[in-house]
Parts: structure tokens; C-alpha cells; sequence
């Protein structure tokens, strides 16, 4: 009798997420001695570790059983209770019922994906987007369309004139320093785009978990503030907190959120709620506010060093973002670069970053482009790792 060649009973969405460039890319970073710039990782040492230890204890002292049982699947009330006031602070007016917690903001790409798309639907995107949403909308087989983008984020016209064109499911977007370039769309620009998505009747996934890692400047009104109706506010505790803790949040219009609910709820039945009551703790007792200045001074210094040696050691030629915040800077080289060459070479110099073509959904765009990351590399690392990336490119170019 022949063995099972269990392989070859993989499902067509199970192929094409093993198919993803990236994953390749990305598994050369721990080797020995490698300089990572190219994960979007938190650094280790702004978890708050003994925070985290004493509400354990205030958690299991105040909830009991509570925080070991199962719980209801749009969330606990006490989270989702503190979290009315964290987003009013950042503009977004919501009532708990309309506040759901998802086991992070990527389990909630994968349930937006799964109530929406059916194959050959039109999923907007901007140019280039985050790689995370692309993966996780993928297997439902929609067509991406690209809305065109500038430094203040994706054009209104172009947004418009794809929507004439074509039937949009959903807009996806990063508002707020976004991945891979750090930009943020102007609060004018929000209002812009606003008047299109409410024209349309455009439902939009607003991503929003870099926006609390401000380190100058003035944060703007999230677009959902301007787009209630059709916006959803989707953000995180894994840049604030800790991503191991999976803990997710979402604000969305109420049949929005009755099939999200409906959705997770054939997941994982619910969020960790141990998990979900330290979150709450961490909003309540006042230690986020507390802590949250460590982990911009932290991040602050290393993106300073960054720029500087970009500035120092980049070619001329080159040009970058000088985000006001988040934990990317995107690196435009001229046309004849190719920075996929180039991050082969990279790696053998014990450097690595994300190549930018993998932040188009078409192909053969953004090949001189690439994505650095700062927060969890040092200062004298990152330096390191600048001059030795430089001094490739330029054997390059």
C-alpha cells in the first residue's frame, strides 16, 4: 500500500500562502551576526515586563475565574470598556458595543477577508501597502487595485476614479506612519478622501497600529472620525504592550461588527482572556501612560540614528522618509537600482531589509525602493549596519 502523499491534498489558498517571496527573503535574518533591519519587531526591552507581573496579580485577585474562563466572543467588558476612553483621546466617540477585540489586528484582516470577499472581487489598496494585509486577503482570491499615493498618503481623484471604474468590496489603508514608508496622511488629505468614501458608500479598513509611537508633531484626527459610517478603526496593543499578549481591537458600524463577531466566533470562540484583563489593567491603572514615553524615547534615539547615518553614508542620489513617528523609513534609490540584487549582496555583509517590490501588488513596481527598520536594532548597530549597506550600493550603482 502506498503512503499518502498528504501534499498534494493542500488547498489552493494553503499554495498560494506558501508561494509568498518574502517568506524567503525574511528566513536569512537569524543567522549568526546578522544585522536585521528589515522586521517590523518591537524591541524586547520596551516590554514591560514587571508592569505586566503586578497585573497579573491585580487580574487574578480582581477577576477570578473571569480571566481563566471562556468569554464572550466580541470581547470582555472591562477592556472594552477602558478602551472608550483611549479612543477618544486619539477623536474616535464609541460606545463599548461597537468596540470588538480580535486575537491581534491580523486575526481581524483574515476575518474582514473571510465575511467579504468572494473570488475576483476588487480589494483597493494603496501603493505600496502593508505585505500582511496582502497575505492575509490572498487566499480569499480578490484583485488588488492600487490607489496611487504621494507624501500625504493615497490621491482622493485616483481613489475616485478607480471606484468609477470598478466594484470596490473595500478599501484597505495605513493612515498613520505607514508600513513600508512611514507616511502619514494629513489630516486635510483625510477629509479629502472622507468625501470619497462617503460619496461611494465605501466601506474602509482604517489600520491604525503604529499611531501611539508619536515622537514630534501633532497627531491627526483618525479618518474614521470624518467616515464613521463606513470606516472601520482597526489598532493593537502589540506596539504598546506586547505582541505575544495577541491582543486586537476594533471599532465598526454595527452590521459590520455583527459579522466580524460571527466570524471569529467559528475561529477561536474568543480573544485570550487572561490577556484581554491585563490589557484592561494596563489602560486603567494608568501604567500605559506611564510607560509609553519609554518606548518613544527608546525609538526616538534610534531613529535619529538612523537618519543620521543615511545622511552620512547613503549615496546622493538617494532620497528617504523622515517619518514623525512609527518604526519605518523608505529608501527610494535612482531607476537603475535594484534592490533585490542588491539584498542578496546585503546578506552576505550581514545586513538584511525588505526589498520594496514586495509592497506593490503589481509586479515590476518599486524595484529601486526598499523598507529599514529601526525599533529593534541599537543605535551603534544601526550605524554599523548603515555603512556596510552603503558601501554595497554603491558597488551598485
Amino acid at each position: 500500500m502506498k503512503n499518502q502523499n498528504f501534499n498534494q491534498l493542500r488547498s489552493k489558498a494553503v499554495r498560494k500562502i506558501e508561494k509568498s517571496a518574502i517568506v524567503e527573503i525574511l528566513r536569512v535574518i537569524n543567522q549568526p551576526g546578522m544585522i536585521s533591519l528589515a522586521g517590523g519587531l518591537p524591541a524586547p526591552e520596551t516590554f514591560p515586563t514587571k508592569i505586566i507581573e503586578k497585573l497579573a496579580s491585580l487580574v487574578i485577585k480582581k477577576y477570578g475565574s473571569l480571566a481563566f474562563q471562556y468569554g464572550p466572543t466580541e470581547g470582555l467588558k472591562p477592556l472594552r470598556e477602558a478602551l472608550v476612553s483611549f479612543l477618544k483621546e486619539k477623536g474616535v466617540e464609541t460606545t463599548f458595543e461597537n468596540i470588538g477585540i480580535v486575537s491581534g489586528s491580523q486575526q481581524f484582516l483574515d476575518l474582514i477577508a473571510r465575511v467579504f470577499i468572494n473570488p475576483s472581487d476588487y480589494i483597493a489598496v494603496e501603493a505600496p501597502t502593508y505585505i500582511g494585509a496582502v497575505d492575509a486577503f490572498s487566499p480569499y482570491q480578490p484583485k488588488f487595485l492600487e490607489i496611487k499615493t504621494d507624501k500625504e498618503g493615497i490621491l482622493p481623484s485616483d481613489l475616485e476614479k478607480k471606484l468609477k471604474q470598478k466594484k470596490v468590496k473595500f478599501l484597505y489603508l495605513v493612515s498613520t506612519f505607514q508600513n513600508p514608508t512611514g507616511r502619514t496622511m494629513s489630516e486635510k488629505r483625510r477629509k479629502e478622501v472622507a468625501k470619497v468614501i462617503k460619496k461611494f458608500n465605501l466601506l474602509t479598513i482604517e489600520d491604525d497600529p503604529y499611531g501611539s509611537l508619536r515622537y514630534f508633531g501633532k497627531s491627526p484626527l483618525p479618518l474614521q472620525v470624518f467616515a464613521p459610517k463606513q470606516t472601520v478603526y482597526l489598532s493593537t496593543f502589540s506596539k504598546i504592550l506586547s505582541p505575544g499578549l495577541r491582543i486586537g481591537f476594533y471599532v465598526a458600524p454595527k452590521e459590520v461588527f455583527r459579522l466580524i463577531n460571527i466570524a471569529k466566533q467559528t475561529v477561536d470562540l474568543h480573544t485570550n482572556s487572561f490577556s484581554q484583563l491585563i490589557a484592561a489593567e494596563y489602560l486603567l491603572t494608568g501604567d500605559f501612560k506611564n510607560h509609553l514615553p519609554k518606548i518613544i524615547e527608546i525609538y526616538k534615539k534610534r531613529q535619529e540614528a538612523m537618519l543620521e547615518a543615511l545622511e552620512k553614508y547613503f549615496p546622493k542620489d538617494f532620497s528617504w522618509t523622515k517619518p514623525e513617528g512609527g518604526m519605518f523609513i523608505w529608501v527610494e534609490g535612482p531607476k537603475n537600482f535594484d534592490s533585490v540584487k542588491t539584498y542578496w549582496q546585503a546578506v552576505e555583509k550581514k545586513v538584511a531589509y525588505v526589498p520594496g517590490c514586495y509592497f506593490f501588488v503589481k509586479q515590476g513596481q518599486g524595484k529601486n525602493t526598499f523598507r529599514l527598520n529601526f525599533t529593534n536594532v541599537s543605535e551603534e548597530k544601526i550605524s554599523e549596519a548603515i555603512k556596510r549597506l552603503s558601501e554595497v550600493i554603491k558597488k551598485n550603482i
